[in-house]
């Protein structure tokens, strides 16, 4: 019969670590110079770094200790790291978004193999944040000096290209290395208005020469050479066919020195005879890359990832774009379909859960809610914790959304005979067939979503069907 010890021999190696009993090694790490005291025999069996560096005489030696110096790791990261090398176990549970990613630069500079998948595989975990849009550019290069963080790289361009507006619009924008704008241009999900990554170039080209006006009718012949030489890697990458001519005429032609003398004539003639047969090829436009499609004509991408994020009480945006985990079949659109009420059952009663989703009339504000159940015509109460409902004040902006879930359970949905979905007893949300509105009297059963009316008129409505994949 074997025994094993494993919690026991970790205990004794963390001792060892904390006492320094024995150590050889001193390691300096940080611009702070934190002294850490270390044993060679256990750095070189757990890293092949440190097994090259001892070998090779890349250390100092004084008063019979290895000197190690680590000034570009923080302190705090090399703690994380040499206890890993000892006791096997790590908790990234308590760093934020750029220590996580610092570490994972870190631990692949000293070739510690199992924590470079394992760090990787955490990151791709932490999407929820907002933390890669608000710092697109910087992440961005330090993931692109590494070539082994291959899912990595993938993953940080998947999400600047979600928001590729966040990018174009950051401040950091000039600074972007010339290969990684490339590499965004020729990306198909990189979805803006050509025309604005137009503007993004020029912005950007001049970021790189500070001696050329922003006014391009002050450009001299030498200035526009300058700058055709910054930019011509770019110019076949935009998609100007896709600018409108009026558009193309007032902020694209001032700069036809930039552009080669075929490629004006192409997008003129483009432009100025429409009907005319093209021979050339035209690129397709720059679209989202989704994981679902979706048929709506009040809300895009980004809300429906939210509903799918608040659908599983995850924050926010723990879902994007690629991993939606539902679908959303459009059940009901009033604008479409009608308000006739005996329609209106027919087309979503008994289709399992669902999502109702208003525009209130002559505003931008959306409000709705979710259905774990199904509809019916029952004219019953049902008891749940799952279902929510949720405004957002301006629907261009996610950032103003609020939802309100369940604080009484029973009660929380309520299938009407003669009316549209019931959201607490009718008292949080309800359509109401007799008048033709939406009602909100006030917070029953659902926590309060701040509305400031009791009622309202919707331009449109939504119910969508929520499918699990």
């Amino acid at each position: 019969m074997s025994y094993k010890f494993w919690e026991a021999a970790i205990n004794d190696y963390e001792k060892l670590l904390k006492t320094g009993e024995g150590s050889d090694v001193i390691i300096y790490a940080g611009e702070n110079e934190k002294e850490f005291r270390a044993h060679s025999v256990i750095l070189c069996v757990r890293s092949e770094y440190f097994r090259a560096a001892f070998s090779k005489n890349w250390t100092e030696k004084k008063d019979g200790m290895l000197i190690f110096k680590k000034p570009n790791i923080e302190s705090n990261l090399f703690q994380i790291i040499l206890r890993f090398i000892y006791c096997g176990d790590i908790d990234l549970t308590k760093l934020q978004g750029f220590e996580v990613l610092k570490l994972l630069i870190a631990v692949d500079e000293l070739d510690i193999q199992p924590l470079i998948s394992c760090i990787q595989e955490y990151f791709l975990t932490i999407n929820k944040s907002d933390f890669l849009y608000q710092n697109p550019i910087e992440i961005l290069e330090m993931v692109y000096q590494h070539e082994k963080f291959t899912d990595l790289w993938n993953f940080c361009f998947d999400r600047a290209c979600e928001k590729p507006e966040k990018l174009i619009n950051s401040d950091k924008f000039i600074n972007l290395k010339a290969s990684l704008l490339e590499m965004l241009l020729k990306r198909d999900d990189f979805a803006l208005d050509e025309i604005i990554i137009w503007e993004g170039l020029i912005k950007w080209g001049l970021a790189q020469n500070s001696t050329i006006p922003k006014d391009v009718k002050k450009w001299s012949k030498e200035q526009f050479t300058i700058m055709e030489r910054i930019l011509h890697i770019f110019i076949p990458l935009v998609r100007f066919h896709h600018i409108p001519s009026d558009v193309f005429f007032y902020k694209v032609l001032p700069y036809k020195k930039l552009l080669p003398k075929q490629l004006v004539y192409e997008i003129s003639e483009y432009n100025m005879v429409p009907d005319k047969k093209s021979t050339i090829n035209i690129q397709p436009p720059r679209k989202q890359k989704l994981s679902f499609k979706f048929d709506s004509s009040l809300i895009d991408f980004q809300h429906f990832a939210i509903f799918a994020s608040w659908i599983d009480k995850k924050d926010n945006l723990y879902y994007n774009s690629r991993n939606i985990p539902y679908n959303f079949d459009l059940l009901c659109r009033a604008s479409r379909d009608g308000n006739d009420i005996n329609q209106f059952h027919n087309k979503y009663d008994n289709k399992g859960a669902t999502i109702v989703i208003t525009k209130v009339k002559g505003t931008n504000q959306i409000i709705g809610g979710y259905n774990p159940f199904a509809w019916d015509s029952s004219d019953s109460a049902k008891a749940t914790t799952d279902s929510f409902i949720f405004s957002f004040a301006d629907k261009n902006d996610i950032s103003t959304a609020t939802i309100g879930r369940v604080k009484k359970s029973n009660g929380a949905i309520y299938c009407y005979s003669n009316h549209g979905p019931g959201f607490g007893n009718g008292w949080d949300l309800h359509y109401n067939n007799y008048d033709k509105k939406w009602h909100c009297s006030k917070p029953f059963s659902y926590h309060s979503i701040n509305l400031t009316f009791t009622n309202f008129t919707a331009d449109d409505y939504e119910i969508f069907q929520v499918i699990k994949k």
